[in-house]
């Protein structure tokens, strides 16, 4: 009988030992899968950088060069000769803020009444207000086109901020996210209290879904900062053309295009949206932190 139970034990301390093994073997693959999509994920970027730092003709080198170069204050000088870069970025930058504070009021005031509240006609006004979601962005620019001009606003920066005061996703995604993070009873509490309808929206809503409104800002803010095709269209006055308009420009300066150049000015447009991001992100733990306490 001793014998036996001292074959059971040792069985059963190799079984432990293979098991350890097994999930150590499974954390290190693990390890390894996040390391190289790590890596895959920020070779673009860091190319980026190398090319900002090159002429033309050393990024056409073979072999290609992975190590920075010493051009990169020259490119930023050929930048700013070329294209009025800062003018440009405030454009952007107006635009995109501007954007984005009316699209997170308006979406989540709209959602805020989508998600928790009853009126004749919700079902029929969401479901339209998801068609309209569907609806492809280039079917939008001729009529969106002729109602800006008929309302004089071509070429001026109205033209970019209302047509996106709000949109069918910003209001879809703060609907989606009150219906679980409000509950009802904070609702009703706020009623009995007489609380309105405007401090149920600003004193209950808001600050339960601080995440949402991060997520959604990020997401506005860097759709604005890309946003290239309408800008081109609406803005016929030059002095008032946003940065990836600006930056399209440098293609074919003089008959050919400094790709050095074009690689510095869009190494420097990604600076506001890294500033946007990580400024969104901390505020988006930092409140999944304090729910996860509460």
């Amino acid at each position: 009988m001793a014998i036996l139970k001292g074959s059971s034990a040792s069985m059963k301390g190799a079984g432990r030992t293979s098991t350890i093994k097994g999930s150590r073997r499974r954390g290190i693959g693990l390890h390894l899968s996040l390391i190289i999509g790590l890596l895959l994920s920020v070779f673009p970027f860091y190319w980026a950088v190398i090319m900002s730092t090159h002429s033309s003709t050393e990024i056409f080198s073979y072999p290609p060069k992975l190590l920075p170069g010493s051009h990169f204050l020259e490119n930023v000088r050929h930048l700013f000769d070329n294209v009025d870069f800062f003018g440009s970025m405030f454009n952007s930058l107006l635009v995109a803020c501007s954007v984005t504070v009316l699209v997170l009021f308006f979406d989540s005031l709209a959602a805020f009444v989508f998600a928790k509240f009853q009126f004749p006609g919700r079902r029929v006004l969401f479901a339209l207000m998801m068609v309209i979601f569907m609806v492809p962005a280039q079917l939008q620019a001729i009529p969106q086109f002729v109602i800006m001009a008929k309302l004089g606003w071509i070429g001026s920066m109205t033209a970019l901020i209302v047509p996106a005061a709000a949109n069918a996703f910003g209001i879809f995604w703060m609907r989606q996210y009150m219906k679980s993070a409000i509950h009802d009873e904070l609702i009703d509490a706020s009623k009995l209290d007489g609380a309105g309808f405007l401090r149920q929206y600003w004193h209950v809503a808001l600050p339960v879904v601080r995440p949402g409104l991060a997520f959604l800002g990020i997401f506005t803010f860097m759709g604005q900062w890309n946003d290239y095709a309408w800008p081109l269209i609406a803005l016929t006055n030059p002095d008032n053309v946003t940065l990836q308009v600006a930056l399209s420009q440098l293609n074919g300066v003089h008959g050919t295009t400094d790709y050095g150049m074009v690689m510095t000015g869009a190494l420097l447009a990604l600076i506001p949206l890294l500033i946007v991001f990580a400024i969104g992100a901390k505020q988006i733990i930092a409140d999944l932190g304090k729910g996860a306490i509460r």
